[in-house]
C-alpha cells in the first residue's frame, strides 16, 4: 500500500475520534438513533439514484461509441464508488478500476481510459460549480464566520479552476499524446527487441478525439446536466436525515449551502481516504451556521457513511467476481 495513504488513512481516523471525543457522545447517539431505519434507507435509496445518475452521465460519455450497455456503466459505477470510499485509496484509485473493467465489456482500453477521463473532468467540474452555488447563498448569511468560510471556498474554486481549466486543456491539445509518447519511449527501454509491440486499439489522445467530436456536443452537455443534479440531490439526503431528528427551522438553501460546501471541503481532502473525519468536521463547521449543533453534525454526516457501507461492500464483491471471471467474458486488452 502506498505509505501517503496509510499516513491520510491515520489522519483521518485520529480526526473523527478527536470530534466524537471532543462532542457528546450521548447527544451523536441520540441524533443519530432519532433516524430511524426508514430514514437511513432513504438516504440509501436517494444515494442509489444518485449513483445510477452519475452512471448515465458516463454512459452518455460513449454512447455509440461503445458497445457497452446501461448495466455495465451502472454496475462499474458502483464499484468505482465502493473502491473510493471503502478502501484506502485517494479517492481516484475506483476511477483507474472502473475504467479498466470496462474493457470486459468489449471497450478498447485507450477509449475506456479517454472516457474516465472526461466523466471526472465533467464530475469535477459540476462539483465546483455547485460549490459555487453554495459560497453564493453562504454570501446571504449574515455574521463574521459566514463570510470567512465563503471567502475561503472561492479563493479555492479560484484555484480548482486553473487546475481544470488545465485538465481540460490535458484533453483537447494534444498533451495526451506527448505524454503516451514519453511513457511509450521509456517503455520500449525495458522491452526486449524480440517481443511484439502491444496494440491497444489506438492512443488515449485519438479516443479524446473521438469522445470530444464535434457531432458529440449534445452528449456531452448531457453528462454534464446529469452530474449536475446528482450533485444536486445530495442536498437530499441531508433533508431526509434532519427531518428524522426532528431539525427545524433550516431551509432549502440552507441545505444545498451544507451538502455543497461539506462536500467540497472532504473533496479537497482528498488524499484521505473517504474524507476520514474531514467530512464530519466539515458538517461541524457549516452546520453550526445554521444553528445546528455538533451531535446533530457528527450524526449527519455518519447517515450519510451508511450508503458507502450498504451499496460499497456489495460493489467490492461483485469487482472481485468480475476479476475472478475475466477469462470467461474474454476482456479486451487493459490499458
Amino acid at each position: 500500500a502506498d505509505p501517503a495513504e496509510g499516513v491520510g488513512t491515520v489522519l483521518g481516523l485520529g480526526l473523527a475520534i478527536w470530534l466524537v471525543a471532543t462532542n457528546d457522545l450521548g447527544a451523536v447517539a441520540d441524533a443519530f438513533g432519532r433516524i430511524g431505519i426508514f430514514g437511513l434507507a432513504g438516504v440509501v435509496t436517494m444515494r442509489a439514484a444518485i449513483v445510477l445518475l452519475c452512471a448515465l452521465a458516463w454512459q452518455r460519455i460513449l454512447d455509440r461509441l461503445s458497445p457497452a450497455g446501461f448495466g455495465a456503466f451502472a454496475t462499474l459505477r458502483f464499484v468505482r464508488e465502493g473502491i473510493n470510499v471503502l478502501l484506502p485509496v485517494a479517492s481516484v484509485g475506483g476511477d483507474v478500476v472502473g475504467g479498466r473493467l470496462l474493457t470486459f465489456w468489449g471497450v478498447a482500453g485507450p477509449l475506456a481510459a479517454a472516457s474516465i477521463l472526461a466523466d471526472m473532468l465533467f464530475q469535477v467540474g459540476t462539483q465546483a460549480l455547485f460549490a459555487l452555488l453554495g459560497a453564493g447563498l453562504l454570501m446571504q448569511v449574515q455574521g463574521e464566520p459566514a463570510a470567512e468560510l465563503a471567502s475561503w471556498v472561492f479563493r479555492a474554486l479560484a484555484v480548482a479552476g486553473l487546475v481544470l481549466a488545465a485538465f481540460f486543456a490535458f484533453q483537447r491539445t494534444g498533451a495526451a499524446r506527448f505524454v503516451e509518447a514519453r511513457l511509450g519511449a521509456l517503455s520500449r527501454r525495458f522491452v526486449r527487441e524480440t517481443e511484439p509491440a502491444r496494440s491497444a486499439g489506438g492512443s488515449v489522445q485519438d479516443a479524446l478525439d473521438a469522445v470530444w467530436g464535434r457531432g458529440r456536443r449534445a452528449r456531452l452537455l448531457q453528462s454534464i446536466l446529469l452530474h449536475a443534479l446528482a450533485w444536486t440531490l445530495g442536498a437530499a439526503e441531508i433533508a431526509i436525515v434532519l427531518a428524522c431528528i426532528g431539525v427545524e427551522g433550516v431551509t432549502l438553501s440552507e441545505v444545498l449551502v451544507i451538502e455543497a460546501l461539506s462536500q467540497a471541503i472532504k473533496s479537497a481532502a482528498f488524499p484521505i481516504p473517504s474524507g476520514l473525519g474531514v467530512q464530519e468536521g466539515g458538517f461541524v463547521l457549516v452546520g453550526a451556521l445554521f444553528g445546528i449543533d455538533p451531535g446533530t453534525a457528527i450524526a449527519l454526516s455518519l447517515a450519510k457513511r451508511v450508503p458507502d457501507v450498504v451499496l460499497g461492500l456489495p460493489a467490492l464483491i461483485v469487482w472481485q467476481n468480475l476479476e475472478a471471471r475475466r477469462d470467461a467474458m474474454s476482456p479486451q486488452e487493459t490499458p
